[in-house]
């Protein structure tokens, strides 16, 4: 058994209702007698006393359900409570109108039709038990429904923070160890680059509340990152970030772009001393926002110079869990060029 929660809309449906059973009752009850030449008055008075002991009784069995849902064995004992009610109906109606008609033999009259009346009202009361059962069973699965989605949309934040946790810690250990080594050999590159990085991190935190931000905040955040790893790398580093000016409000997923450029970067500068250039394009068109993200990569060599692993995985992961699509992130390999392509629709 459950509680259902009590709300002024549905006791003013239940007004209303009962409402409405007193008028019908009275008005069809007063037409039948009058209509089998009972006197008007005799059938007026007997109409509005009955059809107030049944809608009363209605009410009763009605505020009741508005806060009980039976299960299983329960409906026996609505079925028993329905009939006393109706019983019970019955028997004020009749007690009543022996102080309201004054006619004998309309009062024996009146106990000869107590079998109908009491088949009468316990249809009645049958009725609104089963109305307001059957609402309670639709408001119960609609908050089944909530909490179910409730309980998905925390799962899927609780793994979409997850993920985004999963991005900090190898570069921020990458980042210390650079900055250690950098303090005997260049201290004002080491300061700077602990100015870079508390920035960075700052910019991080800031942004941990917020699923979408623009775009012109995502490449301020991406270029504190780019100018760490510059310090790292040195002259080995080079970008290329180009975009359109309209696309610069379009909003995508916080720090989307950070994993496939740190994959780029890695895989890019892997066993190699040569200058790389990492290549960052954002356009948009029909009403999609695209990011194209490029690094050197030999198709010919045996080692991983690919964007793989958890970059590209945790971004295809965070689309999916965001937009319910699995067609936002693509790749595309040449022979020197490895291509990562994510696309943000615009709600």
């Amino acid at each position: 058994m459950s509680g259902i929660p009590y709300t002024s809309s549905r006791q003013r449906l239940i007004n209303i209702s009962c409402f409405i059973i007193w008028i019908i009752y009275a008005f069809v009850q007063t037409v039948l007698l009058w209509w089998f030449e009972v006197d008007f008055n005799l059938a007026l008075n007997d109409s509005l006393v009955s059809a107030t002991a049944t809608s009363l009784c209605c009410y009763i069995i009605a505020n009741a359900l508005n806060h009980y849902l039976p299960r299983r064995k329960g409906y026996f004992y609505i079925v028993v409570w329905g009939l006393a009610l109706a019983a019970i109906s019955v028997s004020l109606d009749r007690w009543i109108l022996q102080y309201v008609i004054y006619d004998k033999n309309y009062l024996n009259h009146i106990d000869l039709s107590l079998p109908l009346r009491f088949f009468i009202n316990t249809l009645l009361i049958a009725w609104i038990a089963m109305i307001n059962i059957l609402w309670n069973i639709q408001q119960e699965h609609k908050e089944n429904e909530q909490r179910k989605a409730d309980a998905e949309r925390l799962a899927r934040e609780a793994e979409l923070y997850n993920l985004r946790q999963q991005l900090q810690p190898h570069f921020l250990f990458n980042s210390l160890n650079s900055i250690i080594a950098l303090i005997g050999r260049k201290p004002e590159e080491a300061r700077n680059m602990t100015f870079q990085l508390s920035d960075f991190l700052r910019g991080t935190l800031r942004k941990d509340d917020q699923q979408l931000i623009a775009l012109k905040d995502e490449l301020e955040h991406l270029q504190l990152y780019l100018s760490i790893e510059k310090v790292r790398f040195g002259h080995r580093l080079e970008t290329r970030v180009t975009y359109d000016e309209e696309c610069l409000m379009k909003t995508l997923p916080a720090m989307i772009m950070q994993p496939l450029v740190e994959n780029a970067i890695k895989y890019g500068l892997y066993d190699t001393t040569e200058k790389v250039t990492i290549g960052v394009a954002c356009s948009c068109h029909n009403h999609m926002l695209q990011i194209q993200i490029e690094n050197p990569y030999d198709s010919q060599s045996n080692k991983p110079r690919r964007g793989t692993g958890f970059g590209l995985r945790g971004v295809q992961r965070r689309l999916y869990l965001l937009f319910g699509r699995t067609d936002l992130l693509e790749t595309q390999a040449t022979t020197h060029i490895f291509t990562s392509i994510i696309k943000i629709p615009q709600l």
